[in-house]
């Protein structure tokens, strides 16, 4: 019988080296030492009586066995957490998950996202990072991330992909300097003053900037910030005029803080999706996309 000689914990070592390329990433992705990581290889090795992997100069090598064998053990992790859903025992599920999103998704629903996931997996810990939707989308093909939750579009399509609701862009100002705008609604106006807006390698930035010099604005006039909420009291103060995703501001537009500018131009509206590589994922990561789609619904 195979009772205590091979683990699930040296199973998901193995997986992890894999998909980490190293020792030390794979445990720091499972929050333990790389000795640990390397006594869970090496006893798994003994107990199959095979090397699963070459070590070179810090980087690692499936070997033919490893390689065939990396498939099955994916399977049986996969196997194991059925097993746990089907027996209604989630709460045996006691792992991380690396979880990247935009600074949007932190500001509006993610509390929502993350008392869903811990009424599914309540003894799940989150791993959090908060980026540009680019540096969150290299993370998770580097495998430093379980699921992102960003806007498009992406270097690289995964299957694992399920669009979310998507989000308008709207153009606020605060009642001064609304006030102070000439009538109509080209967005030409608004030049007057600062204009508010995302990081400039965003594709909301790139299009602000191909319009301006489409229509001949100073578009130096545009001030771009990495951090969105940034701009809320920013606009509110009546430092310039905003270009900003909608749910940012909807409650200041609702309070009469801010006030919605009608233009004859504004940015396409983002979407969103949760991404994840099922080549690698866990279910709970799987699952945890669904949760997310169940939240935030593409319209379709």
């Amino acid at each position: 019988m195979i009772k205590n000689q091979v683990t699930l914990k040296q199973l998901e070592a193995f997986t992890f080296v894999v998909d980490m390329g190293t020792f030390r990433a794979a445990a720091n992705a499972l929050a333990t030492t790389q000795p640990n990581i390397s006594s869970r290889i090496a006893t798994l090795e003994d107990a199959l009586g095979t090397k699963l992997l070459y070590r070179d100069a810090g980087s690692v090598r499936l070997t033919a066995k490893g390689e065939a064998l990396l498939e099955k053990t994916r399977i049986v992790l996969r196997a194991t957490e059925a097993l746990l859903e089907e027996a209604d025992r989630q709460d045996l599920i006691q792992e991380r998950l690396r979880l990247g999103v935009t600074e949007l998704v932190a500001c509006t629903w993610l509390q929502d996202f993350l008392r869903s996931l811990k009424q599914h997996y309540p003894n799940l810990s989150v791993e959090l990072v908060v980026d540009l939707s680019g540096t969150i989308d290299e993370k998770l093909l580097e495998g430093q991330l379980d699921l992102a939750v960003q806007n498009g579009p992406f270097k690289t399509e995964l299957d694992g992909t399920k669009e979310l609701t998507g989000e308008d862009y709207v153009w606020v100002a605060n009642t001064t300097l609304a006030t102070a705008l000439p009538e109509g609604p080209s967005v030409d106006r608004f030049f007057a003053f600062s204009v508010l807006t995302h990081a400039r390698h965003t594709i909301a930035g790139h299009s602000l900037h191909a319009m301006a010099q489409e229509r001949g604005l100073d578009a130096q006039k545009i001030v771009h910030s990495n951090a969105l909420s940034a701009c809320v009291p920013m606009v509110s103060e009546g430092l310039g005029i905003a270009l900003l995703p909608r749910p940012l501001v909807q409650r200041e537009i609702d309070a009469g803080a801010l006030l919605e500018l009608q233009s004859d131009w504004t940015a396409e509206p983002l979407r969103f999706f949760a991404r994840y590589d099922p080549t690698r994922a866990a279910r709970f990561v799987e699952h945890a996309a669904e949760i997310a789609a169940q939240l935030r619904p593409h319209a379709r």
